[in-house]
């Protein structure tokens, strides 16, 4: 691990300099042109977190990626000469690619020159983020469950991993030839995850009991999400003007001036094209916005794609079964030149512009928070009666029963209730 940690430093260091690389895509007749540009934009924001220099980007327009080589044969040519010239190392592609495309290309380009995809990349920035134990076995698990069928499209060298872009991790320093072991890595992480997980669980199972009110803070990678919780609770995570600078959750407690706790948790950001066994891997960590109580959503106001980049945001949290909760969304970095007013419109939910960096709108945040505070779950004594003893299996689907003691009269059940289960169960509260 000292071994992996000096590679990182020799790799960002400012007295070294820095991998050259050249961003290659393949942009589809008819597709929208401005969403295509900005999925390289930030394919060039990636490259430079994890720590290279863009020495140029090719696009071709083409109706469908070759089959053999991504690019035709005449763009090879050209980017044969680009490595070449410029002394390139790493061919980074904006799209998933498969091991045969992967092999082709690196047989095709001069010796030495890398080729990954952009799964790869957000990969390898995992890598350099990650610091807990948790993050780091995810990030693992991941990275092997990726390479495991990619490893014969390293022709050039077969194991690799360990020594620049793309070839990262946080695990072992490189991948093992042998499928086998691998699979029984592969094995041990995953049994590692699920014992974590399982805390993991029963840390919010014991947080929904203390009746806390919960919101996570969630958007996409460099909103600003860290600057926020730094700013309301002094929290002192790293917070960069990078992408995924954050990979592991944090939460901290924070009393609102009614004097109120309520629980801060900061999440990984979302990017769009977030690959689906990312999302896989990512799930315990990912799952801190489903079990909130509430939703902060923060959006990098003075992005051009501001409005994109809240739609790949609400499509994330529907798949992850988040949507529907009480959200707050605050158009953050409000106080730059560039920053926009998009015309967002979120039915149900309040939209707040700020800047977490100077304090701006913070007032008005805090309020927001005190609002869906005060609309959270209460803890309720109820004593139902034999009659209506089927309210109980609502609850535990519903609310959150903390005990339960079956009497001659019904059942005495102790529970956090929401408003709308607090309407329900009225004829039966008790003091």
């Amino acid at each position: 691990m000292e071994k992996q940690e000096a590679i990182f430093r020799s790799v960002l260091s400012d007295s070294e300099p820095l991998p050259q690389a050249v961003l290659v895509s393949v942009f589809p007749k008819g597709k929208d042109k401005r969403e295509h540009e900005a999925s390289l934009e930030e394919l060039r924001r990636l490259t430079e977190t994890a720590g290279a220099e863009v020495f140029a980007v090719l696009v071709q327009e083409r109706d469908n990626p070759d089959p053999a080589t991504y690019i035709g044969s005449g763009k090879l040519e050209e980017l044969e000469t680009l490595c070449h010239d410029g002394g390139v190392e790493l061919v980074i592609l904006d799209d998933d690619l498969s091991p045969s495309k992967i092999r082709n290309l690196e047989d095709a380009l001069p010796e030495g020159v890398r080729v990954i995809d952009r799964s790869m990349l957000i990969l390898d920035i995992f890598a350099l983020h990650a610091a807990t134990a948790d993050g780091k076995l995810q990030v693992e698990l991941a990275q092997l469950k990726y390479t495991a069928p990619r490893l014969t499209g390293r022709g050039k060298d077969m194991s690799r991993l360990g020594g620049g872009i793309g070839t990262r991790g946080p695990g072992e320093s490189k991948l093992e030839s042998d499928r086998r072991h691998m699979r029984s890595r592969i094995a041990a992480l995953e049994t590692e995850l699920e014992n974590l997980r399982k805390n993991r669980e029963i840390q919010r199972n014991q947080r929904s009991r203390s009746g806390v009110f919960k919101v996570a803070i969630a958007g996409y990678t460099n909103a600003g999400k860290s600057t926020l919780l730094n700013r309301l609770t002094d929290a002192g995570i790293l917070a960069e003007d990078k992408l995924f600078a954050t990979l592991d959750p944090t939460t901290r407690q924070y009393i609102l001036p009614s004097g109120k706790k309520i629980l801060l948790t900061d999440t990984v950001g979302f990017i769009r094209n977030l690959p689906t066994h990312l999302i896989k891997a990512f799930r315990s960590t990912l799952d801190e916005v489903c079990y909130a109580d509430a939703l902060i959503i923060v959006a990098d106001s003075s992005d051009p794609e501001c409005e994109s980049q809240l739609r790949v945001t609400d499509d994330l949290l529907l798949e992850l079964g988040a949507k529907g909760k009480p959200t707050l969304y605050l158009m953050n970095k409000c106080d730059k030149e560039s920053a926009l007013l998009p015309s967002v419109e979120r039915k149900n939910d309040r939209i707040l512009f700020v800047s977490a960096l100077t304090g701006r709108g913070m007032a008005e945040v805090i309020g927001a928070l005190e609002e869906l505070a005060s609309s959270g779950k209460e803890q309720w004594q109820l004593l139902i009666p034999q009659s209506k003893l089927g309210l109980v299996s609502e609850l535990y689907g519903e609310g959150t029963v903390l005990n339960v003691e079956y009497t001659a009269e019904g059942a005495k059940v102790s529970a956090l209730l929401d408003g709308r289960m607090q309407a329900k169960c009225l004829p039966y509260k008790v003091d």
